[in-house]
């Protein structure tokens, strides 16, 4: 397990941008952060206003040139963007096509013509872990929550029992798993490998979605028995459709960039040589951009043809899928811009400086730094970015396991006790049809758990590996 020390960051030390002692450094952090929060929770600005505004507040609490911090923050921004910007696109456009084809309804009811009543909890993770891996975690709600409903209703289920593991299952993927935008930005941010980290990431995630899920479910069911809300059971986007994709192709389209990208990374473990053919063409084809468009090249056929889809068709289907996302871009966006600021006003080495005495592992500090801003905003996606901005600087050194699990430590931590200023929160609570508390007593202890169980399994792995 690395510990914090300043040799870590000598390898890549960079000239900060303002002269700053680390007090000052220090309260300039916690004013920026300040001024996001409030912005956000207090005067409900959009998330990516905020954090551009924040990120001029930082340099100025911390005494930066105002055309550096501003040169900063538009670098950050360019190069979070370039590096994520097209993955989250073909993310979206895989997710669209397997909503509106009626591959994810044929996933659905495949598992559930199979499932029992007593394997239904767990069914439902499967279904909303596989969905969830090409989709945004509001769309997997949206998909997933009729579905979660309606099985709930015809079998008479506790809606809890079945409604928790979807939702932890969707969650679990939003927070650990690329291609999804928060570790995606995180594994740009600390340099990590997209392979080892997905790899890892799975690793982490299975007994993390085990216990958030189906164990949880069991207890959250007695803390909260309501029956599924009548007026929220909506009619399925297949519903229209002659025809639908089938089970196994829909399901190897969805898998086919993670099982690519975990090639990837296989190969570079056993063969580790550069100028292996092999290893070449994986390299290539493992790449998240190659991965992620072959999928989508495929899932027009495979899902979008399968479904009857006209050219026309197909191409509506994709212009929408793009829509939603300009939002999510430009909050990433403008969370790389925030982090390169930190970065740049010599956050990195004032962390370093604080913690050298305090002997606590570079995992854990990761992990509580995204707790307490993902408590600040709400976010998850917001509390990554910024997070991983804060720690970048210690994976310098770092061997590459490490790194990865220094983003999974970050992603773990951006899951903490999702509350009331957190869009997710009431989402889950109207959709149920539930209070205030009782939204707390299962939603929010389900996410805490998750983060919690995940922390720990990430430095278990660091300590065995």
């Amino acid at each position: 397990m690395t510990s914090l020390s300043v040799e870590t960051l000598a390898a890549d030390a960079v000239e900060p941008i303002t002269s700053a002692g680390n007090a000052q450094l220090g309260i300039a952090v916690l004013a920026g952060i300040a001024v996001i929060v409030l912005l956000i929770t207090k005067f409900k600005l959009h998330a990516f206003l905020a954090l551009t505004i924040g990120s001029l507040a930082l340099g100025a609490f911390a005494g930066a040139p105002l055309a550096d911090t501003i040169k900063s923050f538009s670098t950050g921004l360019g190069n979070t963007v370039a590096g994520v910007g097209v993955l989250i696109a073909l993310g979206a456009i895989l997710g669209k096509l397997l909503a509106d084809s009626g591959g994810a309804d044929q996933i659905v009811d495949t598992i559930l013509a199979k499932a029992g009543k007593r394997s239904m909890p767990w069914a439902m993770v499967l279904i909303a872990s596989v969905i969830g891996l090409p989709l945004f975690f509001e769309v997997g709600i949206v998909l997933l929550i009729p579905v979660v409903l309606m099985v709930a209703k015809r079998g008479n289920y506790s809606l809890m029992r079945i409604g928790i593991p979807a939702l932890a299952g969707l969650s679990v993927m939003h927070g650990l798993i690329p291609p999804h935008p928060g570790p995606l930005v995180a594994i740009d941010a600390v340099g990590a490998n997209l392979g080892v980290t997905l790899a890892l990431g799975l690793v982490v995630a299975i007994p993390t979605v085990i216990i958030a899920g189906p164990v949880f479910s069991r207890y959250a069911a007695r803390w909260v028995d309501i029956p599924a809300p009548e007026h929220m059971i909506p009619t399925r986007p297949s519903e229209d459709l002659e025809k639908r994709p089938g089970f196994g192709v829909t399901v190897a389209t969805v898998l086919l960039p993670v099982v690519l990208m975990l090639v990837k990374a296989l190969v570079d473990i056993v063969v580790d040589d550069p100028a292996n053919g092999l290893q070449k063409v994986t390299d290539v084809i493992g790449s998240p951009l190659i991965a992620l468009l072959a999928a989508v090249i495929v899932a027009l056929f495979t899902l979008g043809r399968a479904a009857g889809f006209t050219k026309e068709r197909l191409s509506s289907t994709v212009e929408k899928s793009l829509a939603p996302i300009a939002g999510v871009l430009l909050i990433v966006g403008a969370g790389g811009g925030f982090k390169q600021t930190l970065i740049d006003i010599g956050v990195g080495q004032m962390i370093l400086d604080f913690s050298k005495d305090w002997s606590i592992p570079a995992l854990l500090l990761a992990w509580l730094i995204a707790v307490a801003i993902r408590l600040a905003t709400g976010s998850a996606t917001v509390a990554t970015i910024s997070a991983a901005g804060l720690v970048a600087p210690l994976a310098a050194g770092m061997p590459t396991t490490e790194t990865a699990l220094l983003v999974l430590a970050i992603g773990a931590g951006s899951l903490f006790f999702s509350h009331v200023n957190d869009a997710g929160f009431w989402l889950v609570k109207e959709y149920f049809g539930m209070s205030v508390g009782q939204t707390v007593k299962t939603w929010s202890v389900m996410e805490t758990i998750i983060s919690v169980v995940g922390i720990v399994f990430v430095l278990l792995l660091s300590l065995v590996l």
